[in-house]
């Protein structure tokens, strides 16, 4: 699992990003954690597995650890990690927990499951 830092983006730098570059992901999720824990690790995994399934090829996830980096935890209001935001498409959307229920995943994300 790879941590990075990130520099923020306004909505509309977001959205005109996107525009300009098509070949920026469809779905921009982030995923805060605190450290490399089982529970931050299982996250990442299922998560990853979720997108491959349904969203292959079509999807970024930055991983941000609120142990390296915590004042990032304001801007997007985390309270608990692990926690997924949706960035882009709006409107924001915020899964807390290991993601290990698909179903609750998909439904968070308001992702389509591909049959």
């Amino acid at each position: 699992m790879k941590t990075q830092k990130s520099a923020r983006l306004t909505v509309a730098e977001e959205k005109a990003l996107h525009e300009e570059r098509p070949d920026v992901a469809e779905w921009q999720l982030r995923l805060y954690v605190a450290g490399q824990t089982a529970k931050a690790i299982a996250a990442f995994d299922n998560l990853k597995r979720v997108c491959e399934t349904h969203l292959a090829g079509r999807y970024s996830i930055e991983v941000v650890d609120l142990l390296l980096n915590p004042r990032l935890a304001a801007g997007d209001q985390i309270l608990a990690v692990p926690t997924l935001v949706r960035k882009f498409p709006e409107p924001i959307r915020k899964i807390i927990g290991d993601l290990s229920n698909e179903e609750r995943v998909l439904v968070g994300l308001d992702v389509h499951p591909r049959q």
